[in-house]
């Protein structure tokens, strides 16, 4: 057993085990692409140490590429993975095998995928060390795979927590039942236009495996599938008038309902009103569960202003370069925030973040509330 910060962890898979593996998944490599020739893109920064030991072990003509995925351009963030960082070779024609230590939810992988084909590569293939198929909701499974593990924490060779255990040549996972990480973590996730809630919001669901709902996107499809709670929510929204939170909160719970074993929630635009929390704590106390903490990205009026007006830029957004659309969005936000802020902050589950800096910074600001709620 081995202590890393505060948590304890055991033995998983050996550094033996995991080389005879890598030897193994090199020789199959080797095989498929006899004859041929390969870029292998490498993931940082967990897949450096699989991608260091499987390279050693290819011969057949061969380069390869370390890549950081971005949301940001400059210092302003699009709200989503759209840059590899690292990808100075022309990939064209050329057959590539992407270098990954875990694959859990796949959502990043997908993002990868996406912007590769864009180069026209021949072909592209993935080449992972551990793949969580429990965890996996992505649309390009691995093609390589060196264990298949259920969908436990796990350090070591390459993967950390909070950034620590990345040297260490085994592969351990935490040891007993620790209750941070087997209950249920529902995040009520807050952010005004251009603080990054949208960049966050995706690392959280790819570190933790959580479900996105976004009441937008549950209107839309339930009015889109005329369902009788999107046909009732429409009437309401051809007369101009808010729909109510009990029709919002029945749709909520159909939605929850589909993911009986989702390891929690990210909750998008709910609740925006002291009453709306209140229901929300309802449902998830009737199903056991509950907000586990309320998170907001801090960032300065002018800074948000500044960001929104490159981002009008950069995006082709039209809203986005109205000084007065800005100041309204923001105005909406404070307005709507504050309530909600309080009720939270009630229960001791709401905890500003500091949402200026580097993406990675703020992402660690996220995950350590996370850890030491």
């Amino acid at each position: 057993m081995i202590q890393i910060l505060d948590k304890t962890f055991e033995t998983y898979i050996s550094p033996e085990k995991i080389q005879e593996e890598v030897y193994t998944l090199a020789q199959k490599i080797n095989q498929d692409y006899a004859g041929k020739e390969i870029l292998f893109i490498a993931v940082l920064n967990g897949s450096f140490m699989f991608a260091s030991d499987i390279f050693k072990k290819i011969n057949i003509p061969c380069e390869i590429s370390f890549v950081k995925v971005s949301s940001y351009k400059g210092t302003q963030t699009t709200g989503r993975v759209d840059e590899l960082i690292g990808l100075n070779t022309d990939i064209t024609n050329k057959h590539v095998v992407i270098l990954e230590d875990i694959v859990d939810t796949g959502i990043t992988i997908d993002k990868i995928f996406t912007l590769l084909r864009a180069h026209q590569p021949s072909s592209v293939k993935i080449a992972t060390l551990l793949y969580k198929p429990d965890a996996f909701k992505g649309k390009n499974e691995p093609h390589y795979v060196g264990f298949s593990i259920p969908n436990v924490f796990v350090v070591g060779y390459g993967l950390d927590y909070n950034e620590k255990g990345r040297n260490l040549e085994a592969i351990y996972q935490l040891k007993g039942n620790d209750p941070t990480k087997n209950a249920m973590l529902n995040i009520v996730l807050f952010g005004p236009p251009g603080a990054g809630k949208g960049t966050q919001s995706e690392r959280l669901i790819e570190k933790y495996g959580l479900v996105h709902l976004s009441t937008g996107d549950i209107f839309r499809i339930n009015i889109k599938g005329e369902t009788e709670l999107g046909l009732l929510a429409k009437s309401f929204m051809d007369k101009g008038a808010l729909v109510p939170d009990e029709v919002t909160i029945k749709m909520l719970k159909s939605e929850v309902l589909k993911h009986e074993n989702a390891k929690g929630f990210i909750f998008d635009g709910f609740p925006r009103t002291n009453a709306q929390a209140q229901a929300l704590d309802d449902l998830l106390g009737s199903l056991n569960t509950s907000i586990s903490l309320m998170l907001a990205l801090d960032v300065e009026e002018n800074e948000l202003k500044e960001r929104l007006l490159k981002r009008a830029v950069t995006s082709g957004r039209p809203d986005d370069a109205d000084p007065a659309i800005i100041q309204n969005r923001i105005n909406v936000y404070k307005n709507e925030t504050a309530p909600v802020k309080a009720f939270y902050e009630a229960q001791n589950k709401f905890i500003s973040i500091p949402g200026i800096g580097e993406i990675d910074d703020i992402s660690a600001r996220l995950y350590q509330a996370l850890e030491n709620r």
